[in-house]
């Protein structure tokens, strides 16, 4: 075996080494009080390192016969995921200081996880994917099942290992029909040898479906709002963003790339889910008064305005405004997070209630918590809404034939943006205007908390007219 091709896969290098070096740290320092901010350090600053080297390999690369295969745009992701990873672990320093004894296992599921994540977008056959899959989902459902103290946390790890399996059962018999069509599990050789026979068909649905449960996509989402609500917050946090970008990316890349001849099949498809999933999850967060179940419903919303990327008949156009939405994603669900960890740590609760006349003795944090829900909800100037702007322009482009189904499902999702706007502004009024006369007894907030927040609060109102980023983001894309 030549073994130097491992220098094409640099950063999946680098977080295997960076893996080892948390592990060996844990194991020394595990009778250190300082355990949990030294393994922090460690972490924060390996991921800004990886970032940088992200920077530095843009390039193309390939390695063992072509299972391996990543591009500028992909890079791009990972540096995107990579930030928001750096996030995650700054938020969740104060939480991490209740539970020292178990910090470096959560560092070491995360960057597990995040491995996970880096093989699936840059697999080049569907082996490789299935593969990256199972490394990025099951460290998450031990993520989830952290807090062993929390019967929710246990529950929610069990509905979403139990659907995970499921899914990945579906996916695989779709792979099965894909191979048994074409004769080949690679990427070029299947979109080379692929047919609109029924067999294919079927593996493209069940491809399809079991990935629609990684995106959280309506009818594959059932497991969202209880695993979300059981999961620590940095977990919740990192499962709404992080391993939702990851798989939106990659099933653009195989609906454009892999099935780009059978568009007439899997375009209508999309157009259900995106509908569907955009009014069924705003109707539902309506009526939840639990924030992470709130939070989980919004996050199903979100991923059929990223989905919205993908119908374009513009696969550059659909790349660049999906990775953009999903860096605006990052930033503004983050900040969110962040504060709803923060406030639980303080005396706080997830309720709704928790939160009235937060303002009063928190402004500080009801003002970005304010901002980062804008954001979301796609107001201007904010930078959700050039993200929202971009996808719908993406979703219409390469229509000009046949324009009425692609507008229509672009119609809805204004539609649903009106919508999101009243429930997002539900927080915000019980911040600024409903009254308390015990609200939540003013806080300070600890460094790396006020360092994510700073990050996430500098993204929501700078990635939006920063013309740099998306100009940066399309030619990765070109």
């Amino acid at each position: 075996m030549n073994y130097s091709q491992f220098l094409n896969m640099m950063p999946e290098a680098f977080l295997v080494l960076l893996l080892v070096v948390v592990f060996l740290a844990d194991f020394f320092l595990l009778k250190d009080s300082q355990k949990t901010k030294k393994l922090g350090l460690i972490t924060s600053g390996a991921l800004i390192f990886q970032t940088c080297l992200l920077f530095g390999t843009m390039e193309p690369t390939s390695a063992f016969g072509g299972i391996y295969v990543t591009s500028q745009m992909v890079n791009v992701m990972k540096i995107i995921l990579t930030f928001g990873t750096l996030i995650v672990v700054l938020m969740s320093h104060t939480w991490l200081e209740t539970n020292k004894k178990v910090s470096g296992e959560f560092f070491m599921l995360v960057l597990s996880t995040l491995l996970g994540m880096y093989m699936m977008m840059s697999s080049g056959s569907f082996l490789m994917f299935f593969l990256g899959l199972e490394m990025a989902s099951v460290p998450m459902a031990c993520m989830v099942a952290f807090d062993k103290n929390r019967k929710n946390s246990a529950e929610g790890a069990a509905k979403y290992i139990l659907v995970a399996t499921f899914s990945s059962g579906v996916m695989l018999f779709g792979i099965s029909f894909i191979y048994a069509a074409t004769g080949s599990l690679y990427f070029e050789d299947v979109t080379a040898a692929l047919t609109t026979s029924p067999l294919s068909i079927m593996g493209l649905v069940f491809f399809f479906s079991g990935l629609g449960f990684k995106i959280s996509l309506v009818p594959f989402h059932f497991w969202t709002a209880d695993t979300y609500q059981g999961a620590p917050t940095p977990v919740t946090g990192y499962l709404s963003v992080v391993s939702k970008g990851a798989a939106a990316l990659t099933l653009c890349i195989i609906l454009t790339k892999v099935f780009g001849s059978m568009v007439d099949y899997w375009n209508p498809m999309l157009w259900i889910v995106i509908v569907l999933s955009i009014t069924v999850a705003n109707l539902f967060a309506i009526r939840q008064s639990e924030l992470k179940r709130f939070m989980a419903f919004s996050s199903i919303s979100q991923a059929g305005y990223i989905m919205l990327a993908v119908i374009g008949g513009d696969p550059q156009a659909g790349a660049t405004a999906l990775t953009f939405y999903v860096l605006v994603y990052v930033v503004a669900n983050m900040a969110v997070f962040t504060v709803i960890s923060a406030v639980e740590h303080n005396g706080g609760n997830t309720q709704m209630s928790a939160y009235n006349g937060l303002y009063q003795t928190n402004p500080k944090l009801a003002f970005l918590m304010t901002l980062a829900l804008f954001s979301l909800a796609g107001i201007p100037p904010f930078a959700g809404m050039f993200s929202k702007f971009f996808v719908f322009l993406a979703a219409v482009r390469g229509h000009e034939v046949a324009p009425f189904w692609p507008y229509f499902v672009v119609f809805i999702a204004l539609i649903n943006t009106v919508v999101s706007l009243y429930y997002y502004l539900l927080i915000v009024k019980a911040m600024y205007i409903k009254a308390e006369e015990h609200p939540l007894p003013t806080f300070q907030t600890d460094l790396t908390t006020k360092v994510s927040l700073a990050i996430c609060t500098a993204g929501i109102c700078l990635v939006g007219i920063a013309s740099c980023i998306y100009e940066w983001i399309a030619s990765a894309a070109i």
